[in-house]
């Protein structure tokens, strides 16, 4: 039987921290996403991309990532960053007001 795989909208949570979009318990085939809402001095945690790729959209605020606890980018709104595979990363909120953002990973092979 065959994949049926189904377009959907999931309407973003300004309230919470961390909300899921998108993974293989959801109906996609590989692609994981998620929505995460920092208050200023918060940080996501140092975590490892392990074999995927990640893009961050950020949609509010300013922020620091961190790549390998020796690179930074200082990063803000409207932009877009890359994270290659297996990089230990942390993103952390630089500003004054919220930082939010979405991630994207997939399997990079």
């Amino acid at each position: 039987m065959a994949d049926l795989l189904k377009a959907k909208i999931i309407k973003l949570e300004s309230s919470s921290k961390y909300q899921r979009l998108f993974n293989k318990d959801s109906g996609t085939r590989g692609i994981k996403s998620g929505h995460v809402v920092l208050k200023k001095g918060e940080e996501i945690g140092e975590h490892s991309t392990n074999d995927l790729e990640e893009a961050l959209v950020i949609l509010k605020g300013k922020g620091l990532l961190l790549i390998n606890s020796e690179e930074e980018f200082d990063f803000e709104d409207n932009s877009v960053l890359y994270i290659p595979p297996d990089t230990v990363h942390n993103v952390k909120n630089t500003g004054n007001g919220i930082l939010e953002y979405i991630f994207i990973t997939s399997n990079a092979k």
